[in-house]
């Protein structure tokens, strides 16, 4: 089966499954405070690429960003994002994304 297949569901922004460890997470912090981070929700997520599409969205050095975020680990705070990619977290201070306000 084709995984980008009309229908395929992890093809969809937001409701891909985890692709990090369950084992690992909790070992995982914020690299400038170290509060401890969870899985982004789906509706977080939509809310950076809302944000994003109105090039609203800022990483913590100050770029923008230009590439959706479709899974991220959030900081205890709810304040900062940090990107999963490929299924490796980016857990660098500046590319922490700050969560736009509502």
């Amino acid at each position: 089966m084709n995984p980008c297949a009309p229908g395929f569901r992890s093809c969809f922004p937001f409701v891909a499954m985890s692709s990090i460890d369950p084992e690992l997470l909790p070992l995982l912090a914020c690299p400038a405070s170290h509060q401890s981070l969870k899985q982004a929700e789906p509706e977080l997520l939509a809310r950076l690429a809302a944000a994003m599409a109105t090039s609203q969205l800022c990483n913590v050095g100050g770029q923008a960003v230009t590439e959706p975020v479709t899974e991220g680990l959030v900081r205890e705070d709810g304040r900062i994002v940090y990107p999963v990619r490929e299924g490796i977290p980016v857990l660098l201070v500046d590319e922490g994304i700050e969560v736009p306000r509502t």
